[in-house]
């Protein structure tokens, strides 16, 4: 059973991987078995998710790329297929939040969001199934967000998460009975990320004692756990779903 969950030969991008939640999802699948390509704007920063990765034992490239940007996730697919031959796993992490009450939120904040969280997202998606083979797996990171409020003015990061659970069903029906590639959605509750760094003083705490079940902000193994159960064979019959990993935010 145990070797369903084994990632050994497979290849997986993962964007958004300069920070937070995105080196734990590039570590978490190396240390599955995985080669992995590495994908965010801040070169820099990629670099030391890259040594990361390489000290479980296993390959890295990093690739500077804005998922925003067609091309530069084309060439993000290109970069791991001219170095390791194929792609297997997607893990679509890149993101952006903000919080802007919605009447002084400006159309160019709005785009913003939307084109990383929900374009960059099918972006990804689109360049990786040109060269997926079957048994492929595309993992989206959508939000509990997506789902419901937490208090704060995120009209445009909701919207966005909410359309990334809608495209993820769409793309399954589309490409799972076709190409065999199975894609699927996680929704993070409450995790230590950038984001959660930009919220007001007392508002994590406030929010987890009110609205989290299980009374904790969630630990990056734990979503990155589903992630290779979605990455991996251990999924092979699920397909179009969104699985919260919220500490039970959604039952509140």
């Amino acid at each position: 059973m145990l070797e369903r969950f084994s990632l050994d030969g497979k290849v997986a991008i993962v964007t958004g991987a300069s920070s937070g939640l995105g080196v734990a999802f590039a570590v978490g699948l190396a240390e599955a078995g995985a080669d992995v390509v590495i994908g965010a704007r801040r070169a820099d920063r990629l670099e030391e998710t890259r040594r990361l990765v390489e000290e479980t034992g296993r390959r890295c490239v990093a690739v500077r790329a804005d998922v925003a940007l067609p091309d530069d996730c084309e060439a993000l697919v290109s970069a791991a297929v001219l170095e390791f031959g194929h792609v297997d796993v997607l893990v679509n992490n890149a993101g952006l939040g903000t919080a802007v009450p919605a009447l002084r939120e400006s159309p160019e904040e709005f785009r913003r969001v939307v084109d990383v969280n929900l374009n960059g997202t099918y972006w990804m998606a689109q360049a990786c199934a040109r060269v997926m083979r079957p048994g492929s797996s595309i993992v989206n990171i959508g939000s509990v967000l997506g789902e419901t409020t937490a208090g704060l003015p995120q009209a445009a990061y909701t919207a966005s998460k909410a359309a990334v659970a809608g495209l993820t069903r769409d793309l399954a029906q589309q490409w799972t009975g076709r190409r065999g590639i199975r894609v699927n959605c996680l929704e993070p509750g409450f995790f230590a990320s950038e984001m959660t760094e930009q919220y007001p003083d007392g508002y994590l705490e406030r929010m987890i004692e009110s609205r989290v079940p299980m009374r904790r902000a969630g630990d990056p193994a734990e979503l990155v756990a589903a992630a290779v159960f979605l990455a991996s064979d251990a999924s092979s019959y699920v397909t179009g779903v969104t699985l919260p990993v919220d500490g039970g935010i959604l039952i509140t």
